[in-house]
């Protein structure tokens, strides 16, 4: 499998995104500057990683989401190749239209940096097909910005469609119905908040995230 990772001016989880990748594929990824208009070619998997793309100026991911390399995303995308955005990048997704909703600031006001128990809600889809459902997991999470917004019609077509992938087995930041991953439409576009790259393997503290990953090379190896 044929990775990229996107980096842009403030992306502080590309490296960590990056070793994921070449953990699971053998290879390492390739890192596309977001000022870069193409993709290499033959990539079959993005990676949008997490830190405070611009510094978080305008909006989390506002700026991000303009970058010339978007576009190139955004094509990839429509074309059925794989993308994850994970934190920040699952910002970037949501105000580049990729994914529907909004990520806004964490009730209460505070950065949230702790170890969280995530609880599969699809378990059918190419990032999540190494789960099962309502199977728990521990992955880390750390940000300012994660709070989960989307209108009630929205949310129930979310829900009704099975595009929440992972959910909050307790309440971390204000999501509406405690999501923490969504699905597109046609799910192959996931965004997270929690951090799967940082639960690799047992020596980080969990290795519960590696399934993600684990389950998109799993469905381009049998395409």
């Amino acid at each position: 499998m044929k990775s990229a990772v996107i980096v842009f001016p403030g992306s502080n989880c590309d490296r960590d995104l990056a070793v994921a990748l070449e953990q699971v594929t053998g290879r390492k990824p390739a890192m596309v500057w977001h000022r870069e208009s193409e993709l290499p070619a033959g990539t079959d998997f993005i990676g949008v990683p997490g830190g405070f793309s611009y510094g978080d100026y305008l909006r989390s991911g506002a700026m991000a989401a303009r970058s010339p390399i978007m576009r190139a995303v955004i094509d990839a995308a429509a074309r059925g190749v794989p993308v994850i955005g994970i934190c920040n990048g699952f910002q970037v997704l949501t105000e580049a239209g990729l994914l529907p909703g909004a990520l806004m600031r964490n009730a209460g006001i505070r950065f949230v940096c702790r170890e969280v128990t995530l609880k599969v809600e699809n378990a059918q889809s190419l990032f999540t097909a190494g789960y099962a459902v309502g199977q728990e997991l521990r992955i880390p999470v750390a940000h300012h910005d994660g709070n989960y917004f989307a209108d009630a019609a929205t949310l129930d077509q979310l829900e009704g469609e099975g595009r929440v992938a992972f959910r909050y087995a307790e309440p971390v930041n204000g999501s509406a119905r405690n999501i923490a991953g969504v699905l597109n439409k046609a799910g192959n576009v996931l965004g997270m908040m929690p951090h799967p790259e940082r639960a690799m393997e047992p020596l980080l503290g969990s290795s519960d995230g590696r399934a993600i990953f684990e389950s998109v090379l799993s469905a381009m190896a049998a395409r």
